[in-house]
């Protein structure tokens, strides 16, 4: 990557006026220590045990942070714990047993509730099963399964046994599924016969069977009867029906097994700028320790709350927010299998409202279809048990941060605006909500412990108002390890760019562009490889479309370049 491809001065809209949160907010806030940035700053590295002291461990960790192979960093070395334990286990310990686990929301009028005593017993009988299918420590099992609660019960008894999980997008097609598959040496899937979308059945096993068919590994295959008569299947050799062999193995438990800190807890499978897709590698200590702690300190969840992250396990958001942070705090989570407009566009406000959802995080693309619907939808509910909104997934501009605030916060929620990746495994960059003040279209300053700044192409930092590549300085435990069996591509995209390896100086680049404020309050730009050159001038889309998508009636904007004989490219856009 070069300087051709870096930004010039930014001409994004500037942020909207600033927020403070409210003094209810703060009075019961888990993080209002003023001098948390301070303290982190002149306790680095080890400010962070106070994530790692969110976990359970079963031996505890000699080091918190191991550098000397960087950027390989290992954090809380020779620790070691158990994600699946540190999810369920202990909160029967503690007598939260009873307490509802996953509200999951199907189909209209489908519902059902986990206690994390019904999660520990499904995953423990998933767990068993697993290996007595031959699933050993250390194997990759995929899981290409939809929103539903078998997903994130797949997910932690992978976890229980050590088996890393690596969950495809139940969207994505049979040729994605097996690139996946192939690339990890996977020999174990977790599938469905379907699911449903907009009151439609979908065929979800033909996309797995077509994706069998092209692997040269033999592969054993566990298919969840989700459509039932909607949609019968017949199960072939090597396929097995997760409901009976549940029913064989109803009530063993499987002791889950002792993970060292730096162990694989995971694989997500992202796009890559060469078309074949990354296997970013997260490991079981640091992740874990750097999802709880955002979760807690970011997102303000607290055990007692209702919360709900309305985005895809598919994803890492899902992974982060869904099921590993909020499990982790003993929290209940809420899924969802559906789209926001199906059955009608209160859908997400009726299961806000039914519910009592107390924090609640979305997408901009979300807000920006919910102010083009109108706020009518909202007001049919009661919203007022929200205490929290999020963003996350891509910068949003001041006008659907302030529409968001007032029409489904109540004009009081604080919002937080939170930027982070698959490669950085958990929230990065944002307010604390109990700290600091809100910018709308700014995500805020760096998390305390993160060392992000804005650098021009010599890796210098850029003057506030400039723009530049948004980098992180120093490492973080929920960092991606490595990318699948590529140490090499991993150290090509993410830290050979602004890095010093003569002098050890290392420093990640997000790929992203970015503008630092007086204040040091970061607003995300786009994307690096998402500029148009017009005559000379190299236009970042995302800051286009932002402006756009702020003109009253648009709730979407795409622009692309198209060739022009004089100015090189003329910006396109589809409104």
């Amino acid at each position: 990557m070069d300087e051709r491809n870096g930004p010039d001065r930014d001409t994004s809209a500037p942020t909207g006026s600033p927020h403070s949160p409210p003094d209810s907010f703060i009075e019961q806030a888990n993080v209002t220590d003023p001098t948390l940035h301070e303290t982190f700053e002149t306790n680095w590295p080890d400010c962070w045990t106070r994530a790692a002291d969110l976990l359970s461990w079963d031996e505890a960790y000699d080091t918190v942070l191991e550098a000397a192979d960087a950027p390989f960093y290992r954090w809380f070395a020779d620790g070691r714990l158990n994600a699946s334990y540190n999810c369920l286990d202990r909160h029967l310990e503690s007598g939260r047993k009873n307490h509802a686990a996953i509200r999951w929301e199907g189909k209209q009028g489908e519902r059902r509730t986990y206690t994390y005593r019904d999660l520990y017993v499904e995953v423990n009988e998933l767990a068993a099963a697993l290996r007595d299918l031959g699933v050993a420590e250390d194997d990759v099992v995929t899981i290409y399964l939809p929103m539903i609660p078998e997903l994130p019960i797949a997910m932690l008894a992978c976890a229980r046994i050590g088996a890393p999980h690596s969950v495809v997008f139940a969207g994505l097609s049979a040729d994605a599924l097996a690139t996946r598959m192939d690339a990890a040496d996977s020999e174990y899937l977790v599938t469905c016969d379907g699911y449903y979308r907009r009151g439609d059945a979908f065929n979800q096993k033909s996309k797995a069977d077509n994706a069998r068919i092209d692997l040269e590994q033999d592969v054993r295959t566990v298919v969840v009867d989700r459509l039932g008569d909607d949609l019968p299947h017949v199960l072939g050799d090597g396929e097995w029906d997760y409901h009976e062999l549940r029913d064989e193995f109803a009530g063993e438990t499987v002791e889950p097994v002792s993970r060292d800190a730096e162990d694989m807890l995971f694989l997500m499978y992202t796009s890559g700028t060469t078309g074949e897709p990354k296997g970013v590698v997260h490991s079981t200590g640091g992740y874990l320790a750097h999802v709880a702690w955002t979760t807690q300190a970011v997102l303000d969840v607290k055990p007692e709350d209702t919360y709900w992250c309305a985005a895809d396990i598919g994803w890492i958001t899902g992974h982060s927010y869904i099921v590993y942070g909020p499990l982790a705090l003993g929290t209940t989570t809420v899924m969802y299998e559906g789209t926001p407009d199906y059955p009608d566009r209160d859908r997400l406000w009726e299961i806000v409202d039914r519910n009592a959802v107390d924090v609640f995080y979305t997408a901009p693309t979300a807000i920006r279809a919910f102010m083009k619907w109108g706020s009518d939808y909202p007001a049919r509910h009661d919203l007022s048990s929200l205490r929290l909104l999020g963003t996350v997934g891509e910068p949003i501009s001041p006008r659907p941060w302030n529409w968001y605030r007032e029409h489904i916060g109540g004009g009081d929620c604080p919002v937080v605006d939170t930027w982070w990746q698959t490669e950085t495994g958990a929230v990065t960059v944002s307010t604390l909500p109990g700290i600091d003040e809100m910018k709308p279209g700014s995500a805020g300053p760096p998390l305390p412990g993160i060392d992000a700044s804005v650098v021009d192409a010599q890796g210098e930092q850029v003057a506030p108002g400039e723009a530049g590549y948004l980098t992180i300085a120093r490492p973080w435990p929920g960092m991606a390890r490595t990318l699948y069996d590529n140490d090499e591509r991993f150290l090509e995209e993410y830290w050979r760019r602004f890095s010093d390896p003569e002098t050890d100086d290392w420093s990640y680049f997000s790929g992203d562009t970015a503008r630092v404020d007086d204040n040091g309050y970061i607003t995300v730009l786009g994307r690096v490889d998402d500029v148009i050159n017009v005559s000379g001038h190299r236009l970042g889309t995302m800051e286009i479309e932002s402006a756009i998508a702020d003109v009253d009636g648009v709730a979407e904007a795409a622009v692309v370049p198209k060739p022009h004989r004089e100015r090189g490219n003329i910006v396109k856009a589809y409104v």
